[in-house]
């Protein structure tokens, strides 16, 4: 069975559990949740969040101090809010966020953690990789670099990059 929830309200919530199902909400405030295999949870509104925990399911937002966080297999959280976080635990899977002072995580394996935004952060568990883009006062993209975690950096640790190096986070 397919399955579709919608709501655009002021502190909404969108959630379902079905079989290739999809919730999204687009109000402030707003959660989008679901659980189904091939699942999608999508909302815009601003301190939003999408979460699910299907295998090749997406969360997605672009809200404000957003988190799209999953946990399938072969998943992708991803968003473009300031201050954002992208989580996932799934195997081959991406976790990318844009967004000012964001951050980016993962812990499974042959996963990759991607931050874009100005003075943003990610990191990874081992056999993982970060990608991290460095800007300038002016937003402009100045370096671009990846490491595997294990290898070229510590697992399961943030890092940010500062003048084309890779720096450990002390807060994390």
């Amino acid at each position: 069975m397919k399955e579709s929830i919608s709501n655009n309200g002021h502190c909404s919530t969108a959630s379902n559990a079905d079989f290739r199902s999809i919730a999204s909400n687009t109000g402030r405030r707003s959660t989008a949740s679901n659980t189904g295999y091939g699942s999608t949870a999508s909302n815009t509104g601003i301190g939003s969040t999408a979460s699910n925990t299907g295998l090749d399911s997406i969360a997605s937002n672009t809200g404000r101090r957003s988190a799209a966080l999953n946990a399938g297999d072969e998943s992708a959280a991803l968003n473009a809010g300031d201050g954002s976080t992208a989580s996932n635990t799934g195997d081959w899977s991406a976790a990318l966020s844009t967004g000012y002072l964001s951050t980016a995580s993962v812990e499974g394996e042959q996963s990759v953690a991607i931050v874009t935004g100005y003075d943003s952060k990610a990191k990874a568990s081992k056999g993982s990789w970060v990608v991290i883009a460095e800007r300038n006062l002016y937003y402009e993209i100045i370096n671009i670099k990846t490491a595997q975690a294990g290898v070229d950096i510590e697992p399961d640790t943030y890092y940010k990059l500062v003048d084309g190096k890779f720096v450990k986070c002390e807060d994390e």
